[in-house]
């Protein structure tokens, strides 16, 4: 195998981060070709699923020859070196435009990197393009955007979800490996279900926020208290290797996520009986929970905090310094779907920004909990479910290890869209 030999398209679907950066480290590939083949799914694929607003073809290439040159001389960074991410265009990117996918921000060029995305290109990752959002984060489905609407890559009449729309189909469609976004009512995990990958955030504080349009007007209140940073890849290993680059709490302080993901832990879970969903979602819901008592888990039903007062912010602290004692007393984690209902189309979605309920996710961010959405099933229509994993504070091990335990013993992760003939099949619609 050549130093700039490439994996195959298959294997790109199924390969995770880790096992890149071994090849990468054993010299079996390069990053120059792993950044080569992203941006030729980038190429073929982007002008049907529109995920990305702005693509660096020039700045990825050169930084993934930095990348090889670096891990030749055995300056090895990390197993993000050399991994090309995704960023929501809610980040700002020094000298790269970043637009919220709003009309009045097309032009708009930050002088300096969000706090995230330094993190990451600090850690060696390269950053291959800026990703479609639904306008301003202010949309669950990702139909409405100056760049139009974001499709779904397992069926393109169906939106993606939103509002981190585009970092969704562009990890399902492997045209990265893995995305910096925002969750502020589950706009992380909705897309994330929606597309069938994984997406997660922490809890509230757990990753930096500065950069997020900075200099901006102020969102307000509630957004200031309700968004989150998350991470979109295609399985929860990939999610603790960027977390663990992404967490803010001091290393001391703080466990390696990866390395949690695999300790023997008991956890004590909870199985929601009071959410919200259609009789379809309910199905596979039921079937998911059978799968982790399989695993050992012990189960207990119980009442997910889902009714929280919105609009009047006065008790938010508070209710998040009891949200442990009161919704955790007796569990460590809760299961619930991550959606209500199968995914819209787009033309369904396309004069209803909220199309997409968030009813079974905005209380994780209400109280600042950990949570995250991974693959468990498929509608009628064919397009994925999500399974909703959610923590009491700091306990983002518990939602990743549990996760993990899951992903492993079901096949989810392992189906990939048929993306090949996508393009095709659009055309001849």
């Amino acid at each position: 195998m050549t130093q700039h030999q490439s994996i195959s398209a298959v294997d790109q679907m199924n390969v995770d981060i880790r096992t890149v950066h071994q090849q990468m480290l054993k010299h079996k590939v390069s990053p120059v070709a792993i950044v080569d083949s992203c941006l030729d799914r980038i190429e073929r694929l982007n002008p049907t699923l529109n995920a990305f607003i702005t693509v660096l073809p020039n700045q990825a290439r050169e930084d993934s020859r930095l990348a090889h040159s670096e891990i030749a001389a055995g300056r090895v960074r990390g197993p993000l070196q050399g991994i090309p991410i995704g960023v929501k265009d809610f980040y700002d990117t020094a000298d790269i435009r970043t637009t919220a996918a709003f009309e009045g921000f097309k032009n708009r060029v930050p002088k300096s990197d969000a706090v995230g995305v330094a993190k990451l290109k600090k850690a060696g990752a390269i950053v291959i393009g800026k990703t479609n959002m639904h306008r301003l984060g202010m949309g669950t489905t990702g139909v409405e955007s100056a760049f139009g609407p974001v499709r779904n890559p397992w069926n393109v009449d169906y939106i993606a979800g939103g509002s981190s729309s585009g970092s969704a189909a562009a990890v399902a469609s492997g045209m990265c490996f893995a995305t910096l976004d925002t969750d502020a009512i589950g706009s992380c995990r909705l897309p994330a279900s929606c597309c069938g990958v994984v997406g997660f955030k922490g809890t509230y504080g757990l990753i930096s926020p500065r950069g997020i349009l900075e200099g901006e007007e102020d969102p307000g209140e509630m957004i200031r208290w309700f968004s989150h940073p998350g991470i979109m890849a295609r399985s929860v290993e990939d999610v603790a290797i960027v977390l663990d680059i992404l967490a803010e709490r001091p290393q001391s302080e703080r466990p390696s996520y990866l390395e949690a993901i695999r300790k023997d832990l008991n956890l004590r879970v909870g199985v929601a009986n009071n959410f919200e969903a259609h009789q379809k979602v309910r199905q596979a819901f039921h079937v998911a929970v059978e799968q982790i008592r399989a695993l050992g888990c012990t189960t207990t039903n119980v009442a997910a905090p889902l009714r929280h007062p919105v609009s009047d912010l006065r008790k938010i602290e508070s209710d998040r310094r009891l949200i442990a004692s009161e919704a955790f007393h007796d569990i460590d984690v809760m299961l619930l779907p991550t959606t209500v209902a199968a995914v819209p189309t787009v033309e369904e979605a396309r004069n209803n920004g909220q199309a997409l309920s968030a009813a079974n996710t905005v209380f994780a961010n209400y109280y600042g909990l950990p949570a995250i959405s991974i693959p468990s099933g498929f509608d009628q229509n064919g397009l994925p479910f999500g399974l909703q994993i959610v923590g009491k504070p700091w306990d983002e091990a518990g939602v990743l290890h549990l996760a993990y335990q899951y992903e492993m013993a079901t096949a989810w992760a392992d189906i990939s869209p048929e993306l090949l003939g996508l393009s095709k099949r659009l055309q001849e619609k």
